[in-house]
């Protein structure tokens, strides 16, 4: 019996993971398949890069297996939330791949797409939909989808979107289904709010965490190049010159498409990816890297949230970003399976502030490099030579009061990132987020939880009964 067969997939499954190389289950897949199977609700924590994703696609399509009823028109069977386009589109691929010897119905539904053929695909019936909130609520209120179906939930990476804002649409959206349902919720971390959100969710749940044997962070290799902000375009001039398989991080579209123009100039190919993009666009440029075809990538922080981009030996954070946990995961775009990476950070005085948080979220004293005006033309900087591996130094804890205000006043650099297809918040939604400094400062803290305010009917839900025993695979029950 083979390590995936022992935790209840069967021999169909198994074969087709076995095809395609998988022959080892990770940590959070041992926890959370069979758990899953015997129809638990789960609150699991994990990074990205654990298999996170194969631990809820597997059982979902088991059970796909063992029940072969037809899906209903304009009904799902399971649905999948997600906070991006990209990462949509990645769970979407994996089905595929996982799924290539199941029968299954499914769609991926995300903002950038053409509207009527997202309907004739709902029209249908779909036994799988992954989604992204915005649009999802849309295709809810048009009439072109119901929940009343659904018998899982799956919320994955539900810390970026309680940065992004999406708790309220997430509430709306469950509301529409059963409340005899399977949901699982999934993060990288697990602050107040989310616990809050699966308190009111989830059915006594069974919580899993899985913390890796060596993180990410510690295995990649980091620096920050302390500069004048007019120095760093030259300077990563100079870093490109080796041509390696990179991905640069700025703070604003603009800043980003601003780059490209700037490198083409000195001879440099590169390719932006960020909200401004068709979804067409943006998926053709994250093909284009991910084959090769290109070795620069310059992203926005819509990138750096679970999208899967093997080998990439740099990440280069040409701006410093404004809370710790996006530099988490700018930088968790490179070491990934197992593999070591290099980072470095282009950092202007008046950015170093934000240093700070991220040695205490790390836990890892960053080395500091000074470069002086001139030195850039000449010597060429080679960051696979420079980047000098951290020394881990324990650094003091952040006040425990002042972490949560601090993570929701930054948010996500990425708030305002998509257009108006509801994927998040415009600007005209959110006026706000366009006050000078002096005002925001002025009005902090009238609104901590960062506009997840609940509004009425979004209060918790009670929950009565026995609530020990757990339920049944939900497709287990009738479909019609």
């Amino acid at each position: 019996m083979t390590p995936f067969a022992k935790l209840g997939l069967s021999n169909q499954l198994t074969k087709t993971l076995e095809k395609s190389g998988y022959n080892k289950p990770t940590p959070i897949q041992l926890q959370v398949i069979p758990l899953m199977l015997q129809g638990y609700d789960i609150v699991g924590i994990a990074q990205t890069g654990t298999g996170k994703t194969a631990a809820f696609v597997l059982p979902l399509l088991e059970r796909l297996k063992a029940n072969q009823n037809k899906a209903i028109p304009k009904h799902c069977g399971a649905l999948i939330i997600v906070p991006t386009r990209e990462l949509a589109k990645q769970i979407d691929d994996n089905i595929d791949k996982y799924g290539a010897s199941t029968y299954h119905q499914r769609a991926c539904i995300v903002g950038g797409m053409k509207y009527p053929r997202q309907i004739k695909r709902l029209n249908q019936g779909l036994d799988i939909l992954v989604a992204t909130p915005g649009r999802l609520e849309d295709h809810l209120k048009s009439g072109n989808l119901s929940l009343a179906k659904t018998e899982t939930i799956i919320l994955d990476e539900a810390d970026q979107m309680l940065d992004l804002g999406f708790f309220p649409a997430i509430r709306r959206i469950v509301k529409q289904a059963p409340k005899a349902r399977q949901t699982v919720l999934l993060s990288a971390t697990m602050p107040k709010p989310i616990r809050a959100l699966a308190a009111e969710l989830l059915d006594n749940p069974r919580d899993v965490a899985v913390t890796p044997q060596s993180t990410p962070v510690e295995r990649i290799e980091q620096a920050v190049m302390l500069m004048d902000k007019p120095e760093k375009r030259p300077f990563l001039l100079q870093a490109l010159k080796n041509q390696f398989r990179t991905i640069i991080f700025t703070r604003t579209k603009h800043g980003a498409d601003q780059l490209v123009k700037y490198l083409l100039k000195q001879g440099v190919t590169a390719s932006a990816i960020h909200g401004n993009k068709s979804q067409n666009a943006r998926q053709r440029t994250l093909d284009a890297f991910r084959k090769g075809e290109e070795h620069i990538l310059i992203a926005t922080d819509i990138a750096a949230r679970g999208i899967d981009i093997p080998d990439v030996s740099l990440v280069v954070n040409y701006d410093v970003p404004t809370t710790p946990e996006a530099y988490v995961h700018r930088i968790g775009r490179t070491a990934r399976a197992g593999r070591d990476g290099r980072a470095i950070t282009l950092c202007a005085p008046e950015e170093r502030k934000h240093l700070c948080d991220i040695e205490r979220l790390i836990k890892i004293k960053l080395p500091i490099e000074n470069v002086q005006v001139g030195e850039i033309d000449e010597n060429a900087y080679n960051p696979m030579k420079a980047v000098a591996k951290p020394v881990a130094k324990p650094v003091a804890k952040p006040v425990a009061k002042s972490r949560p205000k601090k993570h929701r006043k930054g948010g996500s650099t990425e708030r305002t990132e998509e257009k108006s297809d509801g994927e998040r918040f415009d600007k005209k939604r959110k006026p706000k987020d366009r006050k000078p400094a002096g005002r925001r400062k002025a009005e902090a803290g009238k609104n901590p939880n960062g506009g997840q305010q609940h509004k009425r009917g979004d209060q918790p839900r009670k929950k009565g009964g026995n609530k020990n025993p757990p339920r049944g695979p939900a497709r287990n029950r009738a479909r019609d």
